[in-house]
């Protein structure tokens, strides 16, 4: 799946790098736009802490209108958020927030940096933040990207003055970009990163707030501006058609794993900067005041730009080729600027001015969009000059440096295709996210290359060089190799071009619970990514667990076939827990990896290596009822998980829920956030309501206070609020002892709650009314108890229960207190005796 970005925006040379994306095909609006902004020398950099913080009405502003070199320097890659589109959590969804802030950078014309921050969930304090990230190397993160940037002006999204108020990373994002506007000129400070960038000094640093931050409108109407600069975000654009913040709503739509579609508005938009450090401009509607933004601004610019500047007036909208004479020549000249990093920054975007103004189409496809280290693929190059200018195609040089010789004159709009071979390096490294190669801690990645520190995704590998003459001056063009295919619906289909390894292998089940001590079968698939591929199979597994046979064989003919082989696992009689990890071996080499492949519309399709590993638990646990009616909501993996443990689940559709079919139901489950998801349920609740009535049990997991698309979440009065435990470790006091759900069919105590993840819970209701029984009781350190993670009501012969309980972190896990707490759950109502009887131990 691939989505297809036609929208004609301001700035279509964006500096990132587009991967696996259909090449864009400027207009000639477009182009005169790129040369307007190749002719400012100006950048700002915006700083938050998640995917989907960045202010993109600014951010398109600054690029698109003052036409800055603009970046989102996000802290961390959104790792510990929710999913609404799919079922990854952690490194997975940190993958697909990486694509969508590079999907919305594509759209509003900036470009997007990160630190080596591990998003690890919620945060109530920019303390318990920073230490757990590693306050020095995020803060060494941030300096360094500023002194690659080198930013004119520094923009944070969030408020250093308010400690505890709003999500740590947020505050902490703030405190780290001020500490660093300190430091990036001090050439004492990380001085070890001057081997590869120079000390700078922003101009200015701002905090880009709006009467959300005082309280109400009222206390900002009252508040003194005088240190705030206003801008008006919202400016039309007729070169295509859409206001600025039309284009900031689209940028804002790509975080589609979140939920943040958004709708285009017209008309005036104010935004307010507070100035934080550095000078206030007089000019109150211009951040850049008194910093030179044109070509005189470096040696030997004032040439350049006099060049360029005619380009700009003088642009023939018909005819763009017509400045090609005047770019090459600008482009000769930017060649020998000293000031390096000008340089290369505006050889860039002159060159794809220049492409664009010939319309020059250089593009390389494989034959395949995967292969090995060793092996060899077919490429296909495809050249061709749609215009007068005078162009030469030289030479092309290929990844492994070979230079093939062409000497060719590209005549206006004649095409040429060469067949081409290339032979794959044995020490190529194979494709993946940086960030996850080596395993890191809770709060940090861990990146060995200290070069890829700050990158939004690995650089391409294996690129192809066209080296052209144009206009009597040499200019190579680099292109990563791609692979293309014809869909039959969807047409022209990209997908990046990834070297994988020769097997690589996966057990079916990610957390296999066993609840006796009988032997089970696991399946394990194994994946060519060569032909002829034979070798064996073994699992790694805990000492007290057994696995048979100790080996099998692998045989497969054909790339990208699979291979499934049985083991049969045994477990121990006593409750266990531990890790299965598949080992392949092929000749000397053994590979313990498994291969992902991300595939949504709206980003690149991805593909990523990480450990293959299952959780594998002998699990103490007793359960009442079969059959579960399961209601999904925005992508969790709680229905496999009860599967898992022996439940049959039918997945229900809005349209399933009738009277009738839910007879058939020991319990109906409600998915995470589908009250925020799923319109429909508004009509399907007092079916519901009244299952419950006669008899059924509803467990309803937790949604968000906000955009609840239901009338009524409970039969009985219950508020949700904001509140959460984010301690997994934090102690959890039992409250209702003698109630069911802590006793049958097994007995819940605190060990329960050993070995949760990331979070206790979050959106804990807390108002409710006296039919609802709190059943546990939980706090972060130094806040006060919350009631209302676990709650529990009769409904005439039925159970209703709401949970914000982190059910959806702790399955994938395999915390086994969390299986056996939700079986309890489900099998309220069926210990044949009244719920309010007391439970003896």
């Amino acid at each position: 799946m691939k989505t297809r970005l036609h929208l004609f925006l301001l700035l279509l040379f964006s500096s990132s790098l587009i991967i696996a994306q259909q090449p864009k095909k400027p207009t000639a609006s477009d182009i005169h736009e790129s040369i307007k902004k190749l002719n400012f020398l100006g950048s700002v950099l915006y700083v938050a802490a998640h995917p989907d913080d960045e202010n993109t009405r600014l951010i398109s502003y600054m690029s698109n209108e003052v036409k800055a070199r603009t970046a989102y320097l996000s802290l961390t890659r959104g790792d510990g958020g929710q999913n609404l589109i799919g079922p990854e959590i952690r490194e997975l969804l940190g993958v697909i927030r990486t694509q969508e802030l590079l999907a919305a950078r594509r759209t509003d014309g900036g470009e997007q940096l990160f630190t080596r921050a591990n998003d690890f969930g919620y945060s109530k304090h920019p303390d318990e933040t920073l230490a757990i990230w590693n306050k020095e190397q995020v803060l060494n993160d941030v300096v360094l990207a500023i002194r690659k940037f080198k930013p004119d002006v520094i923009i944070n999204r969030f408020n250093h003055r308010t400690p505890g108020t709003t999500h740590g990373h947020h505050t902490s994002s703030a405190m780290l970009s001020i500490e660093a506007f300190d430091l990036v000129g001090d050439k004492n400070a990380y001085s070890n990163q001057l081997s590869t960038v120079d000390t700078w000094q922003p101009k200015r640093l701002f905090f880009n707030t709006g009467w959300w931050f005082y309280g109400s409108r009222e206390n900002f109407e009252k508040a003194d501006k005088s240190d705030l600069i206003q801008v008006d975000t919202g400016v039309y654009f007729p070169s295509n058609g859409l206001s600025n913040p039309e284009i900031a709503a689209l940028s804002r739509s790509q975080h589609k794993s979140q939920g943040f579609g958004s709708t285009g508005r017209r008309g005036s938009q104010i935004e307010y900067i507070e100035l934080i450090k550095g000078d206030l401009p007089t000019d109150k509607s211009n951040v850049f005041e008194g910093i030179d933004t044109s070509w005189n601004r470096i040696e030997g610019g004032k040439a350049i730009g006099e060049i360029l500047y005619e380009v700009q007036n003088n642009f023939d909208f018909k005819n763009p080729s017509a400045s090609i004479p005047q770019l090459a020549r600008a482009y000769n000249a930017i060649q020998g600027l000293k000031d390096t990093h000008w340089k290369t920054l505006k050889t860039k975007e002159i060159k794809d001015i220049i492409a664009a103004c010939a319309g020059l189409y250089l593009e390389v496809t494989a034959n395949t969009n995967h292969t090995t280290a060793g092996a060899t693929v077919n490429l296909n190059l495809e050249v061709i000059n749609r215009s007068n200018a005078n162009i030469t195609l030289l030479n092309i040089t290929d990844p492994n440096g070979l230079m093939i010789d062409k000497n060719l004159k590209l005549d206006n709009n004649t095409g040429f295709d060469f067949k081409e071979t290339l032979e794959i390096s044995d020490s190529q490294i194979v494709s993946t996210p940086y960030w996850l190669t080596k395993k890191g801690s809770l709060g940090m990645y861990m990146v060995e290359d200290k070069n890829l520190i700050g990158k939004p995704e690995t650089p391409r590998a294996l690129n192809v060089t066209f080296n052209l003459n144009i206009e009597n001056v040499a200019i190579p063009f680099t292109k990563p190799i791609v692979y293309k295919t014809n869909d039959p619906v969807k047409g022209e289909v990209y997908k990046p071009f990834e070297i994988i390894p020769e097997a690589s292998a996966k057990i079916s089940e990610k957390v296999i619970i066993l609840d006796t001590d009988k032997q089970r079968d696991i399946e394990v698939i194994v994946q060519a990514g060569r032909d002829n591929l034979e070798g064996f199979v073994q699992i790694a597994h805990p000492n007290n667990w057994s696995v048979y046979p100790e080996k099998q064989k692998v045989n497969i003919t054909n790339k990208g076939q699979e291979q499934r082989l049985v083991f049969t696992v045994i477990p121990p009689k006593e409750q266990s827990e531990g890790l299965l990890t598949p080992m392949v071996h092929i000749g000397d080499k053994t590979y313990t990896k498994e291969l992902i492949e991300i595939d949504y519309d709206h980003i690149p399709f991805q593909t990523v290596l990480l450990p293959s590993e299952s959780k594998i638990v002998r699990l103490d646990i007793q359960k009442r009822g079969e059959n579960i009616g399961y209601i999904e909501g925005a992508g969790d993996v709680v229905p496999e998980s009860l599967r898992q443990i022996g439940y049959n689940v039918a997945i229900l559709k809005p349209e399933d829920i009738t009277q009738d079919n839910l007879k058939r139901f020991d319990a109906i489950v409600v998915g995470i956030r589908a009250y925020n998801t799923i319109e429909a349920l508004n009509f399907k609740q007092q079916i519901l309501f009244d299952y419950v009535a006669q008899g059924g049990n509803m467990v309803v997991q937790y949604n968000t206070r906000h955009r609840v698309k239901v009338d009524q979440i409970a039969p009985f009065d219950l508020k949700l609020s904001r509140d959460r435990v984010t301690d997994e470790n934090a102690d959890v006091k039992l409250l209702a002892t003698d109630h069911e759900v802590l006793n049958f069919p097994n007995k819940i105590t605190s060990k329960d709650f050993d070995g949760w993840t990331q979070e206790r819970g979050l959106y804990f209701p807390n108002e409710w009314s006296s039919e609802f029984t709190p059943i546990l009781s939980m706090s972060d350190n130094g806040e006060t108890q919350k009631t209302g993670s676990l709650l529990v009501a009769a409904h005439g012969k039925g159970h209703y229960v709401y949970t914000g309980l982190s059910f959806f972190r702790e399955f994938p896990a395999g915390v086994s207190g969390a299986y056996r707490l939700f079986a309890n759950m489900l099998s309220l109502g069926k210990n044949n005796i009244n719920t309010d009887k007391k439970f003896n131990d």
